[in-house]
């Protein structure tokens, strides 16, 4: 794949445009999980252990955020443990990119703006930990993630480890069946649910090796369908969590939201807070052990997907 034309409001780095120049594998990584899914300095060590596991992988990190209204596609390591020290960093959607690089503002970027970055770099891969959803209560309270809505017009392949499982799995999957985006589980028939490697809901097809995957996106491009496409990899089995043991924690937390009125970009990082509080850590060690594992399948699918495209 070759790079874009440059984009007045991007900052590419130069390993990431030089391999994507040349036709080499690159990896898109998030920023919110180093902003507001991480208490600090676990964030910034986690997020440089994911870009050591993409290259250990044979391909180039790509980590995305925007700093004082650029947008960064690839960060340096003190803008790196900047944006993980701060504490007045915002969260950014697709809808909050303008206002906040109109601003000159500083954001973590979530999935669905990670993605839309990436494609507009000209990134096919992108690795996070889990993606948003339909959240409980959404027949209510309206509320699904623009996750869903970026997957289903953005032609970027995402491997995670599943929705997380504060959300509504099975709506979650409804939803990204409309939307046309292929669920592809790696190693698995069951599509996990973040801490835990079964949701108990089902992936549209299994794949065993990362070039089969890496042969549907490039067959995904040669068709024309410009879908996202969902890569599900559990977390691996040594570091998932008992399913009905986090189910009881979440639901814990959703309550305690939902006394307290929180919603909006506000939940998630409110809810993993309290989830990670009630484990005793556990969840955080989890969610740094399901992250490196998709950077490293991520790394090998790019890997794979240059070597077919080449």
């Amino acid at each position: 794949m070759t790079t874009k034309p440059p984009h007045p409001w991007f900052d590419i780095a130069d390993d990431v445009r030089d391999a994507l120049a040349h036709g080499e594998p690159v990896v898109a990584l998030e920023s919110t999980i180093i902003t507001h899914g991480m208490p600090f300095p676990d964030n910034v060590s986690t997020a440089r252990a994911v870009e050591a596991a993409v290259r250990e992988a044979g391909a180039v990190p790509a980590t995305i955020a925007v700093v004082d209204g650029r947008i960064k596609v690839g960060l340096d390591d003190a803008t790196l443990e900047r944006i993980g020290a701060a504490k007045d960093v915002v969260k950014a959607s697709r809808r909050d990119l303008a206002v906040i690089a109109a601003r000159r503002g500083t954001a973590g970027t979530t999935v669905a703006s990670t993605m839309l970055i990436a494609a507009r770099a000209g990134i096919a891969i992108f690795a996070t930990g889990g993606i948003g959803g339909v959240h409980r209560g959404a027949e209510t309270t309206f509320d699904v993630s623009a996750d869903l809505e970026e997957l289903g017009n953005t032609p970027v392949a995402v491997v995670c480890a599943g929705a997380k499982s504060i959300l509504d799995i099975p709506k979650t999957l409804e939803y990204l069946e409309t939307r046309g985006v292929p669920v592809l589980g790696y190693r698995t028939d069951a599509f996990p649910a973040f801490f835990s490697r079964d949701s108990g809901s089902p992936v549209d097809a299994r794949f065993d090796d990362p070039a089969a995957i890496a042969a549907v996106i490039a067959a995904q491009r040669s068709l024309g369908l410009h879908a996202g496409i969902l890569i599900a990899n559990p977390v691996p089995e040594a570091d998932a969590l008992p399913g009905d043991e986090i189910e009881r924690t979440i639901a814990a937390a959703v309550a305690e939201a939902a006394q307290r009125g929180i919603g909006g970009k506000e939940l998630t990082p409110f809810l993993l807070a309290r989830i990670n509080a009630l484990t005793g850590g556990s969840s955080l060690r989890t969610n740094i052990a399901l992250i490196l594992d998709n950077a490293r399948l991520a790394a090998e699918i790019a890997r794979a997907l240059a070597a077919l495209t080449a």
